[in-house]
């Protein structure tokens, strides 16, 4: 088996960091050792040392994506944390109806994985009567391109779809393969899918006058100074009077006092004042 050396280690965690923000302490060696070996031996590449030069001077532009895809955790699955949820669809988007008097509301799914997040919300808004009518502009970005093929092509198998009420799996899906299940084009084609890094300040520039941003159990994976650069990125991507999702056990307490928290129905809530 080939060893991780601490230097390689290092020169590997740093240069993840420089590209993603995504900070992997030095207990955590063995996470890259882990996520990295099996692709070394597909590569046929002989040390980590090599595969630190193959991706530090580009010589293969794809590998960038593939060790995105395996150093993120996709861990999601479908009406994932309700409660906020709910909150968005009872009370967050009807409020931002009557308040500016619009029939379109933007949402950006930001660090979606696969899909279930932007999906779930498409489905929600679908199904209630305050939120029916609207129509729905929404995008959903991540950093790895594999995700996102998985999320367009929408088949999902049952621990993705385990906590899914009946009346939606009925009316949304379509059994494939299987146990899997195939969300059908009407929920699809309300959500338009991209590969993007939130610490990439430029194509950001591309997302302005969010109503609504879902950023939810990604900061954790980053150390403060990151935190601040992205929650800096979302908040020039939203509205005056925008909200922003993050996740239940996380907080902008030490990060931002840009953003001025809300609690809606037992839920923490960042508006933009």
């Amino acid at each position: 088996m080939m060893v991780l050396k601490d230097e390689t280690f290092k020169d590997l965690r740093d240069f993840i960091y420089d590209n993603t923000g995504i900070y992997i302490p030095d207990t955590k060696k063995y996470f890259i050792e882990n996520r990295l070996s099996k692709r070394l031996e597909e590569k046929k590449i002989g040390s980590y040392e090599d595969y630190f030069y193959l991706l530090k001077y580009n010589t293969d532009k794809n590998e960038l994506k593939v060790l995105y895809d395996k150093i993120t955790t996709n861990e999601t699955f479908f009406f994932r944390e309700l409660q906020q949820l709910e909150v968005l669809v009872q009370q967050v988007i009807p409020r931002i109806k009557e308040e500016r008097k619009i029939q379109t509301v933007k949402i950006w799914s930001a660090a979606c994985s696969t899909g279930e997040e932007p999906y779930t919300i498409a489905m929600m808004l679908m199904d209630n009567p305050k939120t029916c009518s609207l129509r729905l502009d929404m995008v959903a970005s991540d950093i790895s391109d594999v995700v996102i093929e998985r999320a367009q092509q929408a088949t999902y198998g049952q621990y993705s779809l385990r906590n899914i009420p009946e009346q939606y799996m009925k009316k949304y899906f379509k059994q494939g393969a299987g146990t899997n299940y195939t969300l059908n084009s009407d929920v699809r084609t309300k959500v338009k899918f991209m590969q993007l890094n939130l610490l990439d300040d430029k194509k950001i520039r591309g997302f302005r006058e969010m109503d609504v941003i879902f950023c939810r159990n990604v900061l954790i994976y980053f150390d403060k100074k990151a935190k601040l650069k992205v929650v800096t990125n979302l908040y020039e991507s939203m509205k005056t009077g925008g909200y922003l999702f993050i996740g239940m056990a996380e907080s902008l307490h030490d990060i931002t006092r840009l953003l001025r928290p809300q609690i809606l129905g037992k839920t923490v809530v960042y508006q933009k004042a």
